[in-house]
């Protein structure tokens, strides 16, 4: 889970710009991508480098500005909708392109391998994975107008039946397995209730959205067409445990892998059942919460 820690006014403002994107198609996808696609092209192939402002509020409100980072965060979101773009005539079914590809495993091992960190401040390293994701929506949503992603915020009961019965199936074998690897270790705490609470929000809108969006919406997405269902959750699943080889440890965390591995399994199956994130989200927020509070 990414904490952030040097929090200042600007960066709180920073912050409150880039969720307006992910609120935008979260709550209006339909409607955003429509406006979007009526927008003349340059204008719609420029846009995206806007997510260089809160970048360079930040970093110059802590006297950190970098003229490289500022030329690449104002310069990979236009690339991304370029190609995306280009995608989106060369597959009209959606069935993904060489350059889907290329950008999800530009996006993912940029936050994997922590390739853009060292742009941001001490304790502010979300605030560069919300611009990637900001990036990735406009790319993906506006441009691509990529369909079944389920990225929506209006909750339905049906996600929350589906994500707690996910969660059921899930948990008591992660505690047989992660108990007997040494992964998980019980420990009593009483949390206050409003800290708790406000826990479960953090992960649900900061660590479990952004990544069900890419994993499922977007990866597990594409696979189903090429690999079919089956397939598909398998390869995301493995795919989503090999990110965290490097969680928790300074060498390759096999008991880290194995076990997100199968949480991915369980994950996928959320997600897939009425391609929705917010059901897969909220299997992987109450285990990832379960997890940071009692083991």
């Amino acid at each position: 889970m990414v904490r952030m820690s040097n929090v200042t006014p600007v960066v709180i403002a920073a912050l409150i710009v880039e969720l307006v994107p992910a609120a935008a198609f979260g709550f209006a996808a339909d409607r955003v991508a429509h406006a979007v696609g009526r927008l003349r092209l340059a204008v719609r192939m420029m846009l995206p480098a806007l997510c260089v402002v809160p970048y360079v509020v930040v970093a110059l409100s802590q006297q950190a500005f970098q003229w490289r980072w500022f030329a690449l965060y104002a310069a990979l979101p236009v690339v991304m909708a370029w190609l995306l773009e280009q995608a989106a005539v060369a597959d009209p079914e959606q069935r993904g392109n060489w350059r889907d590809a290329l950008i999800l495993l530009t996006l993912g091992l940029a936050v994997d391998l922590r390739w853009f960190d060292s742009a941001w401040p001490a304790g502010l390293r979300g605030l560069g994975n919300l611009l990637l994701v900001d990036a990735g929506l406009y790319g993906f949503l506006g441009i691509r107008r990529l369909s079944g992603t389920g990225f929506d915020f209006h909750l339905h009961w049906s996600d929350w039946k589906t994500g707690l019965r996910e969660l059921a199936f899930f948990a008591p074998a992660v505690l047989v397995l992660g108990l007997i690897l040494g992964f998980i270790h019980p420990h009593a705490n009483t949390p206050a209730a409003g800290k708790a609470a406000l826990t479960w929000v953090g992960i649900f809108v900061f660590v479990a959205v952004p990544e069900e969006l890419f994993f499922r919406a977007w990866v597990q997405n594409f696979l189903e067409r090429r690999a079919g269902r089956q397939a598909a959750l398998v390869i995301a699943a493995v795919l989503f445990g090999l990110s965290h080889f490097n969680k928790r440890s300074a060498h390759f965390n096999w008991r880290y892998v194995l076990l997100a591995t199968i949480a991915g399994i369980f994950y996928g199956r959320a997600w897939r059942e009425r391609r929705r994130v917010p059901a897969s989200a909220i299997t992987h927020t109450w285990v990832d919460w379960l997890w940071s509070l009692w083991f």
